[in-house]
């Protein structure tokens, strides 16, 4: 049987347990782009009810019904990342040493029954309207869900990033502090980010205006009449603007850091492609009418941005954590 870990022993690389941090946060971005494609294709409220499906942990049909197979298939992949967080909580509690990470290991478990929460009551209270913004209590929680997903990806970067060996056993990742400001206004802004896009999508607005990259038909930046729903979506691409200076300016200035690692520096210059690519998916979405392999791509391209800036990030910030301060 493992023995609790003892307070204040040294970290030690355990790759087995490394192995499953990084599947489990792997697994992660599967759950991603299943909502995100039961959200494209408008099957979010296929099944009316919640843990089950129909009342069943198998509903007739489901494996030959499109929208039925989209979100059965979300749930289940959420249960199953629900105990691989329980698992890999369970397995670090017993046998790290480190607090900070016991702490985090439990507030992912804390996150993904948040989330499943979350998730419930966005099908449970689908019937309930708010007229004051012309929705539905179930679409509100709709876009808590898609918030508290990203959320989610980054504690479980954290963790699996903190379990595997070049954090353990790499030297210190002495970058400056114009990295670690800039890696952490970058992810505020891409959390930003995905909060307006989950409200766009959740308040069917992704097609509100339906050019690009003008925004209005006579070919203006400005949209030619503005509502709720034209506003947010301006809004989404107002913050990719901003985004697009702030990327490469982290990059840049991680790149040029000489306490930057060799991986750091190749993760900041693949958070440039996936800047391009998502750039290129989000106007594949307007010129394809919101066509589910674009929108699906998109989220799942913002998410793995968000990913990777975090866990710059995060390395950044390894020393700080691992080396406690002086009493």
């Amino acid at each position: 049987m493992t023995t609790p870990a003892a307070p204040g022993r040294p970290a030690t690389h355990q790759p087995a347990l490394a192995v499953f941090a990084a599947l489990s946060s792997a697994w992660v971005f599967l759950l991603v782009v299943l909502g995100a494609f039961t959200t494209s294709i408008g099957a979010g409220m296929v099944f009316a009810d919640w843990p089950l499906s129909n009342g069943s942990l198998n509903p007739r049909g489901w494996l030959t019904d499109l929208a039925m197979f989209a979100e059965h298939s979300h749930r289940l992949s959420a249960g199953v990342m629900g105990t691989l967080t329980l698992v890999l909580a369970g397995w670090i509690v017993r046998t790290e040493p480190r607090a900070w990470l016991r702490r985090l290991a439990l507030a992912a478990v804390g996150l993904v029954l948040l989330q499943a929460l979350v998730g419930g009551l966005r099908v449970l209270l689908d019937h309930l309207q708010v007229p004051m913004v012309d929705t539905s209590v179930g679409r509100l929680f709709a876009m808590l869900h898609a918030v508290l997903a990203q959320l989610f990806v980054c504690a479980l970067i954290a963790v699996a990033a903190a379990c595997s060996r070049s954090w353990i056993k790499g030297g210190a990742t002495a970058v400056g502090p114009a990295v670690r400001r800039l890696g952490l206004g970058c992810c505020a802004l891409l959390f930003l980010q995905l909060a307006i896009a989950a409200v766009m999508r959740h308040s069917f607005a992704g097609l509100a205006i339906p050019t690009f990259p003008a925004s209005n038909f006579e070919g203006g930046l400005l949209p030619a009449v503005w509502n709720f729903r034209i506003g947010i979506h301006f809004a989404h691409r107002l913050m990719a603007v901003v985004l697009c200076g702030a990327l490469p300016w982290f990059v840049f200035t991680l790149r040029g850091d000489r306490g930057a690692t060799t991986a750091m520096r190749l993760g900041a210059s693949g958070l440039l492609f996936l800047l391009v690519g998502q750039i290129l998916l989000g106007a594949q979405i307007i010129w394809t009418y919101r066509a589910a392999y674009a929108t699906t791509s998109h989220v799942l391209v913002g998410a793995l941005t968000l990913a990777t800036t975090f866990w710059l990030t995060w390395q950044s910030h390894r020393d700080g954590l691992e080396t406690p301060p002086a009493a």
